[in-house]
């Protein structure tokens, strides 16, 4: 239909853009204006890409994700593992076609992950690196459209209590290393514990990060090197360490110190095994009196949030609350 008498005048009932494209319907008393409508309707579609029906992207979401990889994804340090599960998300999705991913099929996975067993803080990474894709891609000019998950709400996490030692634990735990046929789990727990250092971290040190009586941790989470000093004496046994031709601190150590952890009888929360030596150190730091922006760069946070969990632990922390009450003047 193009133009056509109806009871109220010439009635123009057009598709310009071809099937799919945008419908324009419009009635007028006389004929030679329904044309003339018509016409320039017609030319502004020629010359207006806009006005053309929205293309197709027929690209799988697989592709799209080997796409993100060779133009981003293989210059970040998991690369390889990343990729790996962004591919294993789009398999478990069914592969869908690129411009009909949505956000109800991403929520669908999210939901029988869930009921699988997987964990909320799993499925929010899962999230993470999905919407990334998208994201990156957009920059790069090599996606058109929204990303689908913009809108799509992480889980909120509740915030789990950070475990760390007491000082005689510390001692006890100290002995308990002593005694282990590796030695260096006890220096390594000993790096942890005055730098705060990640166990990864002070484990791979080389002897060419000890400099001006300081440990350079490099190969961070956070990609950023740090610098922490250290005790002299614990410096000088770190410097007199014999290393042989490699310098390479120390050998890998980690089942000596969970073995010293079970003998002492110490409970910890999984995940902790290790990093509750840095949950200690922090702790003890702000009990003590330490600045939370000192620690926070002494740990090499990023954001100042995952720090300021620690600040319920300073001496003086909202003690106001007892003087500035209504009851206080009563």
């Amino acid at each position: 239909m193009a133009v056509k008498k109806s009871d109220s005048g010439w009635l123009v009932d057009i598709q310009p853009g071809g099937r799919g494209g945008k419908r324009f319907r419009k009635t007028f008393p006389l004929k030679s204006e329904a044309l003339a409508w018509e016409a320039w309707v017609k030319s502004q579609v020629a010359q207006s890409p806009e006005w053309e029906p929205e293309r197709r992207d027929l690209r799988t979401l697989a592709e799209l994700i080997e796409l993100w990889y060779q133009h981003h994804g293989c210059n970040l340090r998991s690369a390889a593992d990343t990729l790996r599960r962004l591919l294993a998300m789009a398999e478990a999705m069914g592969n869908p076609v690129a411009d009909r991913f949505s956000a109800e099929d991403f929520a669908k996975y999210r939901a029988q992950r869930l009921e699988s067993g997987v964990t909320a803080n799993n499925m929010n990474r899962e999230h993470a690196y999905l919407r990334s894709v998208f994201n990156e891609l957009k920059r790069l000019g090599l996606w058109k459209k929204e990303n689908p998950l913009a809108m799509v709400r992480q889980f909120k996490i509740p915030e789990k209590e950070l475990s760390w030692l007491t000082v005689d634990q510390i001692q006890t735990l100290l002995a308990e290393l002593e005694n282990c046929r590796n030695k260096d789990a006890l220096l390594v727990a000993k790096i942890c514990l005055s730098t705060g250092a990640r166990w990864g971290e002070a484990e791979g040190l080389r002897k060419s990060q000890l400099r001006n009586q300081s440990l350079q941790f490099t190969g961070t989470k956070s990609g950023k090197n740090r610098t922490v000093p250290v005790a002299e004496g614990l410096y000088d046994e770190l410097k007199a360490k014999d290393v042989g031709s490699t310098d390479r601190l120390f050998q890998y150590c980690w089942g000596a110190f969970r073995d010293a952890v079970e003998r002492c009888g110490l409970v910890l929360p999984d995940g902790q095994m290790t990093h509750v030596l840095r949950h200690t150190f922090a702790s003890h730091f702000v009990m003590n009196g330490g600045n939370i922006l000192v620690l926070q760069k002494i740990l090499g946070h990023q954001s100042l949030t995952m720090t300021i969990r620690y600040a319920h632990l300073a001496p003086d922390h909202l003690q106001e609350a007892k003087f500035l009450n209504p009851l206080a003047n009563i």
